[in-house]
């Protein structure tokens, strides 16, 4: 079942990491908005929109998450518990945090917020993502596009998607600044140092370092 997914090996390991990781990513996220020097181009667009309806920032996560899961049944992707589990999680944990965590104050407060929470979304995501059972949404609907598209970029389709995110989300009033370029700068190198952490391994058939001839090995999933 697509759902489950991978959840037959290391079952414990992958839920633990993968409630961690997106649990951590609400933190992440919170810290952010709190420092109040720029998001990320979803988060720009996800505040703009809790601007404009009064609506929570983690109700709006959670509302943008699941059109977004929508937008997977004409590409024919199956999300996983991962995915699903983004999509609720995420959003919960920011709204949570948002209420218990005070504004940051001095520049300083806010610099420190900014780069914990940077740091923080980079193993987040390493950690969710290193659980494979499913990667979020507005992931799953980037690869998918691309899937059924051969010879388009994914960096191009991330780039253009990302860029009319950021431009609705600041039309709409969501904060752009020092951080969105931080982040922008930053993720790529954090989750590229995190990833090989916490990368679950696969499976292996006992007393064998190889498979059968004939039989080659299963392709590692990248994310």
């Amino acid at each position: 079942m697509a759902l489950l997914g991978n959840l037959r090996h290391r079952p414990v390991r992958r839920l633990v990491q993968l409630y961690l990781g997106l649990t951590l990513y609400g933190l992440s996220m919170a810290l952010m908005i709190r420092s109040h020097l720029g998001l990320d181009p979803w988060d720009v667009f996800h505040q703009g929109l809790s601007e404009l309806t009064g609506l929570s920032f983690g109700t709006v996560t959670i509302g943008v998450g699941a059109l977004v899961l929508l937008l997977w049944i004409p590409l024919r992707q199956r999300p996983g518990l991962g995915t699903v589990s983004n999509v609720v999680v995420i959003g919960l944990v920011v709204d949570a945090t948002l209420a218990l965590l005070p504004a940051a104050g001095p520049l300083s407060v806010q610099i420190a917020m900014l780069v914990t929470g940077i740091v923080a979304n980079g193993a987040a995501t390493a950690l969710y993502l290193g659980a494979q059972l499913g990667p979020g949404p507005r992931d799953g609907l980037m690869t998918g596009y691309v899937a059924r598209r051969p010879g388009r970029s994914i960096r191009l389709v991330r780039t253009v998607i990302e860029v009319t995110v950021l431009a609705l989300g600041w039309w709409l009033g969501g904060e752009v600044g020092v951080g969105t370029v931080a982040y922008a700068l930053a993720i790529g190198p954090l989750a590229q140092f995190f990833i090989p952490l916490f990368a679950v391994p696969e499976g292996t058939a006992p007393d064998s370092a190889a498979p059968p001839p004939g039989n080659p090995a299963p392709a590692t999933p990248t994310g």
